[in-house]
């Protein structure tokens, strides 16, 4: 199956080579051609370019993109979509004065979720979390990292990761998976962090490598819930069954995270709302992505992650939707960037790029997704007739997406 779009507007991030990331104030920089065309072959793009350099084609189906922009989909590395129920009586509860931390520590919060995941069936969550998914899609996320951690239990954790691998069986949207069982401390474990700690290096770990459950392993390195050493601690037996770690750090505090993943060449440090000047300098010339998530800034009115002085400062950065029922209930990757642009002064450029191929990086698909380089999946985002990309992030309450791809084939 062949397809050819033409008249394109504009096509964005295009590289002729695939490069895994931009840094720094290469982050400005956007690669475009204006009045374009792109190939399709099958599930792969197979060429692009100007209109008036326009070779003989012949196609399968021919796509007239007049006045639209087109784009690679956006690449979300850190969401936890396969949840159960939701927590609307804590988002009251916050605009009624009560912080995060609050919630949390009277039985709210994660446990809470925990509590609703550990009560429901399998079949259910699946089929909450594949609506979910099927309207990320939609709305132009081509790749998505899903996290467990609502388990808090080895049946409950090892079921969410069952659900994950059923949604990426089941939908043609790449899907990475990320064992979370140290999102926090079950009730039971409250003064016996090492027994929870034992039980989820010992007994959940082996039976996820044996059963092929997860890609990546992560923590929550915060204060009162796990701290530097327990996050090493972790961080270390993933890397032994051979899980890359992924983690999260400072959201509230800076509390030495941020340096326990780099030591541990963690694919990405994520949140990063709370930023001293030394965790930036930590993050220079480093393999590690660091990756904010504004969604979650706006919904917990809490700081957003200080994006101009990590450009500056010669750091690339990624952007990601948090997608969970506490502090993000959303899996909106458009807003993300708006709000990148809006609440964090990115350029668009910039938020496009963190966005799509440094997503794509701090995930682990860059030499598929991300970008618009001959041999990448055909995932693309087509907009409706827009004035320039610009307007993406300038009109942040419109749906302005025509069209979307996923490997080849229309999915909206």
């Amino acid at each position: 199956m062949t397809t050819l779009l033409i008249n394109i507007k504009e096509l964005l991030q295009v590289r002729e080579s695939s490069i895994n990331k931009v840094s720094g104030a290469e982050m400005g920089i956007l690669p475009t051609i204006k009045n374009a065309y792109l190939f399709i072959k099958d599930n792969l793009i197979a060429g692009f370019g100007s209109m008036e350099n326009l070779p003989e084609i012949q196609s399968d189906k021919i796509i007239d993109a007049t006045g639209k922009v087109i784009l690679p989909t956006w690449c979300d590395s850190h969401t936890h979509i396969v949840y159960a129920g939701n927590r609307e009586q804590e988002f009251v509860d916050r605009i009624n004065g009560l912080t995060y931390e609050e919630i949390a520590n009277r039985g709210g919060g994660i446990i809470n979720s925990a509590k609703k995941l550990n009560e429901t069936t399998e079949e259910e969550i699946y089929n909450q979390s594949k609506t979910r998914l099927e309207e990320v899609i939609k709305l132009g996320t081509g790749a998505v990292e899903i996290k467990s951690g609502y388990g808090l239990t080895l049946e409950g954790e090892l079921k969410m990761l069952r659900v994950i691998k059923k949604l990426a069986k089941n939908y043609p949207v790449t899907i990475k998976a990320t064992f979370l069982g140290a999102h926090a401390f079950p009730l039971e474990y409250k003064d016996n962090h090492q027994g929870y700690i034992d039980l989820l290096i010992d007994e959940v770990l082996p039976q996820i490598v044996q059963n092929k459950l997860a890609d990546y392993i992560d923590a929550f390195c915060e204060t009162g819930y796990f701290t530097v050493a327990e996050t090493e601690q972790i961080m270390e037996a993933g890397i032994s069954f051979g899980l890359k770690p992924k983690i999260h750090v400072n959201q509230f505090n800076s509390i030495g995270g941020i340096q326990a993943g780099i030591k541990h060449h963690a694919l990405s440090v994520d949140h990063l709302e709370v930023m001293k000047k030394e965790d930036i300098e930590s993050l220079k010339n480093t393999d590690t992505m660091p990756v904010a998530l504004p969604s979650c800034s706006y919904f917990l009115s809490i700081p957003y992650t200080p994006a101009r002085e990590m450009i500056a400062a010669g750091l690339p950065l990624a952007l990601a939707t948090d997608y969970n029922p506490g502090s993000t209930p959303s899996g909106n990757m458009n807003f993300v960037v708006a709000t990148a642009c809006i609440k964090m002064k990115m350029t668009p450029e910039e938020a496009i790029n963190a966005a799509t191929i440094n997503g794509a990086y701090a995930m682990g698909v860059s030499e598929t997704h991300g970008s618009i380089t001959v041999g990448k999946k055909a995932n693309l985002i087509v907009t409706k007739p827009i004035s320039s990309y610009y307007q993406l992030p300038y009109a942040f309450g419109s749906n302005l997406i025509d069209t979307v791809f996923i490997e080849g084939n229309i999915i909206t």
